[in-house]
This record gives C-alpha cells, structure tokens and sequence, in this order.
C-alpha cells in the first residue's frame, strides 16, 4: 500500500495543544468491494488509524483534498481521539454550542402547546377530576389569544378542543384523535412562546378571552374568576421555571360579566309548589322501569336538605339516622360529582371526592324533616341499597348519571308546572331545589351561619347569593320604621 501525504518538511509547525498533533499521514483512496459505500479514505493520526467511506470516487476524492490542504496549506493540527483538522473540530464544537443554545432557548421560552401540558403534568396528581376539568378550560380559553398566524388557522372550536386533549398527561404518547390532527399539528407549530405575553396586546387578548364566550357575548362572573385563578397558577408555576419574570394580567381589570351576584328569583319554587313537583317525580317513566319513583327521595333531598346532586349520589344507608317519627339526620361524608373519564385517576365518569370546601376527613351532619325522613325510609324499602351502601342507584346497582337525573327533572316539570310556567325559568334545573331550600330555611329564620353550616358553603355566599331573596318582611319592617318616626297615627282614646 503506498504512503503519501506527510506535510513537507518546510511546512510550519508549532507545538500542538494537549490531545493534538502534527504527526499525519495521508492514504491513497482505496475500494472496500461493498456496493453501498466502495470508496475507502484512510490516515493515520499520531499511528491511529482513520477512515471514512463514501459512495462516489469523486466524494472520496474531495474528502481527501480537504484533509490535505489542512495538513499541507494551513498546517493545522489534527485531533488525536477524532482524526480531524483543528478547524473542523472547532467548528462542529461551535455548532454544538449553537445547538444548545437554541435548545436552552426553547426550553426557556416554551410555546404555549408545550407549556399548557408541562403545567397540567405538574398539577395533574394533586388535583380533583373536576378541577382537572377547570384548567382545562381556563388553558383553552387562554389558548385562543396565543395563536400565531399562518397556514391554515383551525376553528376556535376545534382549537379547544385541542387544547383539552393535548393537556392529558395519557395522551403524551398518543395520536390526536380523528378530528383533531391537523389542529393539533397547526398548534404544535404555531402557538406563540411565553414570552409573547410580555406585550400587551397579547396578555389583553388572553384576558379578554376568560370574560368572553366563543359567540362573543358575556361569560358569567364565576367563569371569569375560575379561569383568571387558574391562569394565576399556571403564570405562578412559569415564573417559578424561570419562564416569566411576572404575571401579564396580573394589572389587568376585570371586565364586565353577565351573571349578577343574586340568584334569580324566578327560579324558585314556593312550598306547595315543590309538593306537587316531588309528586310529578312520581310519574315519569313506566311502571315496570320506575325511572321517576326511584328518584322521588333523590330530589327531595335536594329540595329539603339542599344537598348537592353529586352528595346525593354519593349518600349511604349507613349514614342515614332515620327514625319512625320525628327528625332525621344524615352525615355527609363525600361527594362522587361527573368529571368525564378522561378526567378522573380510575377512568370512570364519576370521581370520588370529599365535601366540598371541607377537610378531606371532615363530614357534615344535616337535619332533615319528617317529610324527607319518610321519603327515605320509604325509598329503601322500596329499591334497597346498592351493593356498596349507596342509598341511590339505578337498575343495574350502579351510580345514579347525571343525565339520568336531569331527564327525569325536566319531564317531571312537564307534569308539575302549568304550560304558561314550562318555558319559564322557573325550576329550570335541579339546582334551582338547593336554591329554593336555602331560601326557606332563611325565611324561617335561621342565622345565615347554621345555614351556610347545612348546605356546605359559606356564610359570605349564602349573604352575596340567597340574602337578597328573603324579602316578605318588607312591609313589616316599613310599619316598624313608620313607628320609630312617629308617622303612625294615634288611635283616639274612647274611653
């Protein structure tokens, strides 16, 4: 095999730098007799030898040349462990820095396709099902004002829904269902980074956007504040990450919002009223599948204890004081509220979780009147308890689905209300019964602390929302204010 290629003895030389050398010797291109790549370069670096193939002679040939003009024209030095000219060690050192610089970059300025799911990574094992659901929505709305542009925008629609799937830890590895894959790819490559919302017109977009529906009009006053508190987290967690140095709506007023703080009171129900609705219950459905009967005491314990639907779900037997006369009691101890599946820990539609607003341990005993108390008894007897106590269960034993129940609740009001109250709002949801029961249990007079105790809320909501609704006192309180000011005429003395 012939040798040649050692730079000529007038080439300069210096001492090279540690792992260096000048010690180089160059080979004549030879065929390896493989069809891929049957072009072989081989030199010798410090007596180690090294190579490379190539498909093409004229490949071989180029490759050759470069390392020959770097040991004879420039005199560099190549490197021991890599066999290459200095310059090209330098340079692909510089292009790896590059490189990761770049990397850093994007690690430091995460779009907001990739920031959303590392959040909802963060957030996902401490939180509830339902709140789960609530980030969803917040990031999604969010999500409409970090579009880019270009290419071809999808629906704002289907970028929720986007969004929503995106977030789900399962899904990391998954494609996007049928529906959502050219959305999903536009995003991926067209959400803006973080840092877009250091201007202002951006972070007012994405605000604007919590206080707005898709169809442009006013979002209720709690959507807005659930989707703000929960875009506080995820600005909390980028500023923690190092991603933003503060919150960009953290100035920011909040606009107009649609729902007042009152509840409406053409919602409720008067006593003889929710009677008769409790009776209607009773009707719906055939007799051999008791859709509605099965339900009777479901509602009623919303309409006379102002449980919660998913606390009546939840409700066991053996949490049930029920005797023959006289007033029950029923603890309180979870709740199992609809979250979708793709939502909860064990995949099933219902989470389980504890009261809301209490202790995970804590529970929460609530009077119940006779009425109720027979309602229950008569319930139990009736249908039982399912397998795992549950007082209410449908056929099959299972947990009582929320749309279940709202069906029965609708039709029920067909039978209930007469045709000039059905288009009215009138009991237009079964929360309008918890509504009617706090508002009556304020009418008899109870302090709005052991209200708030009973229904499981707060004495400030049970003041902002129900307060205002208990008004039958307003001529006696005018007569009691007419009498302080002596305005009340004086009956004349017959005697």
């Amino acid at each position: 095999m012939s040798q040649e290629g050692e730079s000529p003895a007038a080439a300069p030389r210096g001492s090279a730098r540690s792992g260096y050398t000048f010690d180089v010797k160059l080979w004549k291109i030879t065929k390896t007799g493989r069809k891929s790549r049957p072009y072989r370069l081989r030199w010798l670096v410090a007596g180690e030898v090294k190579g490379a193939t190539f498909a093409t002679f004229p490949l071989a040939e180029s490759r050759r040349a470069e390392l020959w003009d770097a040991m004879n024209r420039r005199g560099e030095a190549f490197e021991i462990e890599s066999g290459l000219p200095e310059s090209e060690v330098r340079a692909a050192e510089e292009k790896a820095r590059l490189d990761a610089a770049v990397e850093a970059a994007l690690v430091s300025d995460p779009s907001w396709w990739d920031f959303s799911r590392e959040f909802m990574k963060r957030r996902w094992r401490t939180a509830a099902a339902k709140t789960r659901e609530g980030f969803a929505d917040s990031l999604a709305a969010a999500a409409l004002g970090m579009m880019g542009e270009g290419g071809d925008v999808p629906e704002l629609t289907v970028v929720r829904r986007a969004i929503r799937w995106n977030i789900v830890p399962a899904h990391a590895d998954e494609e996007p269902p049928a529906g959502l894959e050219e959305a999903c790819a536009w995003l991926a490559g067209h959400s803006l980074p973080l840092s877009a919302l250091k201007s202002s017109n951006v972070a007012e977009d994405v605000h604007y956007r919590f206080a707005y529906r898709l169809d442009g009009k006013l979002a209720g006053k709690e959507t807005y504040k659930r989707r703000r508190r929960n875009f506080n987290a995820a600005m909390a967690y980028a500023i923690q990450k190092g991603y933003l140095e503060a919150n960009p709506v953290a100035e920011l007023e909040r606009p107009a919002t649609a729902q007042r703080g009152s509840i409406d009171p053409r919602i409720l129900m008067n006593p003889v009223q929710a009677r008769e609705f409790l009776v209607a219950v009773s009707y719906v459905g055939s007799v051999k599948r008791n859709r509605g009967r099965r339900l009777v005491a479901f509602f009623g314990c919303i309409l006379y204890a102002a449980m919660r639907p998913a606390e009546v779900v939840a409700l066991r037997k053996k949490d049930c004081h029920l005797p023959e006369s006289g007033w029950g009691v029923l603890t309180l101890r979870e709740t199992r509220p609809v979250a979708g599946k793709k939502w909860t820990d064990t995949g099933e539609r219902h989470d389980k979780r504890g009261l809301k607003m209490r202790d995970p341990e804590a529970d929460r005993p609530v009077p119940i009147p006779p009425e109720l108390v027979a309602m229950l008894r008569a319930h139990l007897k009736e249908f039982g308890s399912a397998p795992d106590g549950r007082v209410f269960h449908n056929e099959r034993g299972g947990l009582v689905g929320s749309t279940s129940y709202y069906r029965v609740w609708m039709e029920a009001r067909l039978f209930a209300l007469p045709p000039h109250k059905v288009d009215s709002p009138l009991a237009e949801k079964p929360y309008a019964g918890r509504a009617f029961c706090i508002t009556q249990w304020l009418k008899a007079g109870l302090a709005v602390a052991e209200v708030a105790r009973r229904a499981g809320t707060s004495p400030e909501v049970i003041d902002r929302h129900y307060s205002g609704l208990v008004d039958n006192s307003e001529e006696e309180d005018n007569q009691k204010i007419e009498k302080a000011m002596g305005w009340v005429a004086q009956e004349p003395d017959t005697a």
